[in-house]
């Protein structure tokens, strides 16, 4: 008679399981699917559309969402959990939307919404932070028990990350790095201060600065880089202005925070030694008492908030 240990068919395989991921912009949504150690194995894309107020994108959201669930049902890849990194001040105890300038929504409640649309736990994260927990786990942040991640975009955002994890302080509001004041009295910002970061060392304000000095269309920080390069001296200054303006925002985080790393994202981190360079050389040059923080540029470029929110939704997977 047959051994039936040897007769028996083996098993099939399991299915390779993932969460859900998608970071929310102002002007794309960004989804995948992310293992548990961090791998993204497929991606989508999809315009925002945000000129057609919250309500339309709060459901964009949502039937994307459950668009992509079907879909990776349909191919053998099972979903545990989906998690959602969103733009504005985010109540991530809650899951609540409580405000996005960008899009105009308020005080949306998005796990409570998006857990009943697709029936699998949701994790709620700020855009920038879930940024934050993906450089901490697998990217620049790595071995860092002590680390601020500052991506200069279209603003400035950041995120105070400790032990891997975002400190967001008693009101949730820790990390806003584009409104430390460097210029009192400097340009406008739209918080309704003046000499904001964000006016002078985002990579839309290094753009659109240059655009204004040198009468051309707004072409992008890159852009700036590449006339720098070149010559340009009104891109010199713009450049210039950008990195000490950061530089001083950055001696006022180590005097503050003593943090042993900074991870700089966003476009304008896209330049490489075109930034950190001379910033590294203009924080050495104001330091008196200060121990420096180490610079580096972020790894996961502008897929670090997808990825953060399929890191949180894991962790709501035992």
């Amino acid at each position: 008679m047959p051994d039936p240990e040897q007769s028996a068919a083996p098993e099939a395989a399991a299915a390779p399981v993932h969460a859900l991921a998608l970071d929310v912009g102002g002007t794309g949504i960004k989804a995948g699917l992310v293992t548990r150690d961090g791998e993204l194995t497929r991606t989508w894309r999809r315009a925002t559309r945000i000129e057609r107020g919250p309500q339309p994108v709060i459901d964009t959201i949502a039937d994307f969402a459950a668009e992509l669930l079907e879909e990776a049902a349909a191919a053998g890849t099972p979903v545990a959990a989906a998690g959602f990194a969103l733009p504005g001040i985010i109540n991530e105890q809650t899951g609540v939307g409580v405000f996005s300038a960008t899009i105009g929504w308020r005080d949306v409640p998005f796990r409570d919404l998006l857990g009943a649309r697709l029936a699998v736990p949701v994790a709620i994260g700020h855009d920038v932070r879930a940024g934050g927990v993906a450089e901490a786990r697998i990217g620049a942040g790595r071995g860092s028990a002590r680390f601020v991640f500052l991506p200069l975009g279209t603003s400035i955002g950041g995120a105070i990350m400790i032990d891997g994890v975002p400190n967001l302080g008693p009101h949730g509001m820790g990390g806003e790095f584009g409104h430390i004041i460097v210029r009192p009295g400097g340009l406008p910002c739209g918080c309704g201060l003046r000499g904001c970061l964000a006016q002078y060392s985002a990579a839309g304000a290094v753009a659109a600065r240059y655009a204004e000095a040198a009468g051309t269309p707004n072409a992008g920080a890159l852009d700036v880089a590449a006339r720098l390069a070149a010559g340009d001296p009104i891109a010199a200054r713009v450049w210039d202005e950008a990195v000490d303006a950061l530089a001083d925002a950055l001696l006022t985080t180590a005097a503050l925070l003593d943090p042993d790393r900074v991870v700089i994202g966003g476009g304008l981190a896209e330049a490489g030694p075109t930034l950190m360079t001379p910033l590294a050389q203009a924080l050495a040059a104001k330091a008196t008492y200060h121990v420096l923080p180490e610079l580096v540029t972020a790894e996961l470029g502008d897929l670090a908030g997808c990825l953060g929110a399929g890191l949180l939704a894991w962790d709501l997977v035992p």
